[in-house]
């Protein structure tokens, strides 16, 4: 076969395979049914053994937290540590998606997705988590066409109630409940950058139940963010970095899995004993991170916010009207 054979057939699989993301395109779902906070819809998610769950997403979900009991430390800690320029684009990251690009290529694989908050909001509500490139154009698509719709505030709403935070643990209200037995209004500073923490690899890189020492890491680093900003005033970022998450819901869990498997081998060989606990779960891939850029404060005004130093005060995350 010659080369001017290939090329064509070269031309013609980019042509057919333009055509089916085109088509795929069309039968996109509407987002415009998200700007009402009192509607109710149900998705699939997967527990850590790979089975889908449905998980409902608004109001008649029981551990749904809207915006306004949403603490602002929750809010600024996701948006300086997972997409720092969330106020600045509509819906992507071009910059975050051509160094993405660039790593992939030396990698040779899939392994940075560069997606904006955004992004993952259309991911986890209408699509699946496949790695393909299919799935990211329809992903860009559905957060563009969010910008448009709906405020920043919502986003952020819709982000933080679906997020995977734990074994079959869905958003911050569970989260909280889960890990600090508060609602997610009680949260301290310390406490949502904990959770904030565990967002880029809850199954493994960032799970608690393995890696509790590595969180407590990261989670320091998103306080420092936060005083950065001017988010926390010195005195809230020293009392907060002087703080242990209290996660005495977590050990709690632990010591119930120790039990457990006490009791199992107990039945089994008629002994007793302490036995090395499994508390982790199957885990699942591990997503690379890295440390959050810094970025200029966001222009939304929302009332007061601690004094930063030599500077003006960056405003809690509110929500603008649209």
């Amino acid at each position: 076969m010659n080369i001017k054979k290939l090329l064509y057939l070269a031309i013609g699989a980019v042509v057919i395979y333009g055509a089916y993301i085109a088509v795929s395109l069309m039968f996109l779902p509407s987002v415009e049914e998200l700007k009402n906070r009192r509607m109710n819809m149900t998705i699939q998610v997967r527990d850590w053994h790979g089975e889908y769950h449905p998980l409902t997403v608004g109001p008649k979900n029981r551990y749904w937290t809207p915006s306004g009991s949403i603490p602002a430390e929750m809010k600024w800690a996701v948006i300086l540590a997972e997409d720092a320029n969330f106020y600045k684009h509509e819906g992507i990251d071009v910059k975050a998606i051509k160094n993405a690009i660039k790593y992939d290529l030396e990698k040779k694989s899939f392994a940075r997705g560069a997606s904006t908050i955004t992004q993952q909001v259309a991911k986890n509500l209408f699509l699946s988590r496949e790695k393909t490139i299919t799935r990211k154009v329809k992903e860009i698509v559905l957060a563009k066409r969010m910008e448009e719709e709906l405020t920043k505030g919502r986003i952020i709403e819709l982000y933080l109630n679906v997020v995977e935070l734990g074994p079959m643990v869905y958003g911050i209200g569970h989260g909280a409940r889960y890990y600090f037995g508060k609602p997610a209004s009680a949260l301290t500073p310390r406490e949502c950058a904990f959770l904030a923490s565990m967002l880029p690899g809850p199954r493994v890189a960032y799970n608690p139940y393995k890696n509790l020492d590595k969180v407590l890491k990261r989670s320091n680093m998103i306080l420092r963010l936060l005083r950065n900003k001017g988010v926390l005033s010195a005195g809230e970022y020293q009392q907060a970095m002087g703080q242990e998450p209290n996660i005495a819901g977590l050990q709690r869990k632990v010591d119930v899995s120790i039990e457990r498997v006490e009791a199992v081998f107990a039945n089994v060989t008629g002994v007793t004993g302490p036995q090395e606990p499994v508390p982790a779960p199957a885990p699942e891939g591990e997503s690379p991170i890295q440390e959050a850029p810094e970025a200029a404060p966001p222009s939304e005004p929302a009332g007061a916010a601690p004094e930063g130093e030599g500077g003006a005060a960056v405003p809690p995350v509110q929500e603008e009207q649209k």
